[in-house]
């Protein structure tokens, strides 16, 4: 199809030592030819949380929809058979007052924390994080934690529950899984909002723990070791001791390894892989990206997108992908380098992108979604294949995947601010 590409100049406008800066990029433009992406399925709701707490899970070669929600007054978490009506499980969650649905409240947060609807007082329900699919000893998992303090595992087959752990202070942020160690066992790792960090295996046995100063009210990274590279991988968590907040990298028995106080008010961040080894992206309030390096914490750069705060969503080996108000950016994580830049939606606020393979041809590339359900899928290079919306709804968290139609390629799943799941074909 025919696609317009545009070139223009943008200043960025970097803090600290980076001075400023010139970079030439490619605004690629929507046009008329573009295809438009069709709605082939949507669920019944599920009330408890805004959406942004969704993920999907791969079960039996099923992708499973699994969703934070509230039942006869009581928090479950409820897993869907993407594309369908069938519903394998819906498991309760434990933790203080589960039974009776008390708890303590929280608000969701860039997806770090489920948008649910409970204020904490008496009656209402269990408030949980957004959730976090994985592997524990081989098997798909999806790891929560309450507001009232507890990491919650379940068995992602049937929903049963694999293990709680109390973890000693409130929290309600979504952990993480990864191979911290290096050993190739995954593990899990959470933190309380008071600066409690836990990290266990796969049985749920202890395997590191840490008390910063601070509070935290970011989910915890995983950064993953390569021993072949000769990196150490480690454990990212972010508290808001400094000015504006300090990154703590962890290594794989609690130690700290090294602190920093970045530049930038951070909004989201997530761990990347770049040509030079990783690195953490930290999205700012005021529209800048900043990268740290994982071996060490020394500032890699920071390049001014906008005046308006940042999504830092999925990243290839290298680039990352942001989301802003009406556009959408690949910046190059070795050197800042604006790649690409596509606008969007006009002022409306882009969550977080995401990488898929939308058209089965076997690469991963970026798609985004905007708070209106307008969706955007893109080659790496930041063409369009298709744009589209999922109707008339909100949307607080970034796309979701599956392949709902069987023709080999992911199709977009959004999930409503009222638990609504729509797949929308590209």
């Amino acid at each position: 199809m025919d696609r317009r590409v545009l070139f223009a100049t943008l200043i960025l406008l970097a803090g600290g030592a980076t001075g400023v800066g010139v970079a030439l990029f490619a605004f690629v433009g929507v046009d008329d030819a573009t295809t438009e992406a069709t709605v082939v399925w949507e669920s019944e709701p599920a009330a408890g949380d805004d959406g942004s707490g969704a993920v999907v899970a791969t079960v039996d070669g099923d992708p499973l929809l699994l969703r934070p929600a509230v039942e006869n007054g009581s928090r479950v978490v409820t897993a869907t058979v993407a594309g369908t009506d069938e519903t394998p499980w819906t498991a309760p969650v434990s933790g203080p007052d589960a039974e009776r649905g008390g708890g303590d409240g929280t608000g969701g947060d860039d997806g770090d924390a489920g948008g649910n609807d409970t204020d904490g007082a008496g009656g209402d329900p269990l408030a949980v994080s957004g959730l976090t699919a994985g592997t524990l000893g081989g098997d798909p998992v999806v790891a929560l934690t309450t507001a009232a303090g507890e990491l919650v595992v379940l068995d992602a087959v049937d929903g049963t529950e694999r293990f709680a752990v109390d973890l000693g202070g409130p929290a309600g942020l979504r952990p993480a899984i990864g191979d911290l160690t290096g050993d190739g066992s995954r593990e899990v790792a959470a933190v309380t909002t008071d600066g409690g960090v836990h990290v266990l295996d796969g049985e749920g046995d202890p395997v590191a723990e840490a008390s910063l100063s601070g509070e935290i009210s970011r989910r915890p990274l995983i950064v993953e070791p390569d021993a072949e590279a000769g990196e150490r991988g480690g454990l990212a968590v972010l508290t808001t001791a400094g000015d504006p907040a300090t990154v703590h990298m962890l290594d794989a028995s609690g130690g700290t390894r090294w602190t920093t106080e970045p530049s930038v008010n951070p909004l989201s961040w997530n761990a990347a892989d770049s040509r030079d080894g990783p690195v953490l992206a930290l999205g700012g309030a005021s529209g800048t990206i900043e990268t740290v390096e994982a071996s060490d914490g020394s500032d890699r750069y920071e390049v001014k997108l906008q005046d308006r705060p940042i999504a830092v969503g999925d990243a290839d080996p290298g680039r990352v992908y942001v989301g802003g108000s009406g556009s959408v950016w690949a910046v190059d994580l070795l050197d800042g380098e604006v790649v690409w830049k596509q606008q969007y939606g006009a002022s409306t606020r882009v969550n977080e992108p995401r990488m898929a393979d939308v058209d089965g041809n076997g690469e991963r590339a970026p798609v985004v979604l905007n708070r209106a359900g307008g969706v955007l899928a893109m080659t790496q290079s930041g063409e369009v294949i298709a744009r589209g919306d999922a109707g008339d709804v909100v949307a607080y968290g970034g796309p979701l995947f599956a392949d709902v139609t069987g023709d080999g390629g992911d199709e977009v799943i959004v999930v409503a601010d009222d638990g609504t799941a729509i797949a929308v074909d590209t």
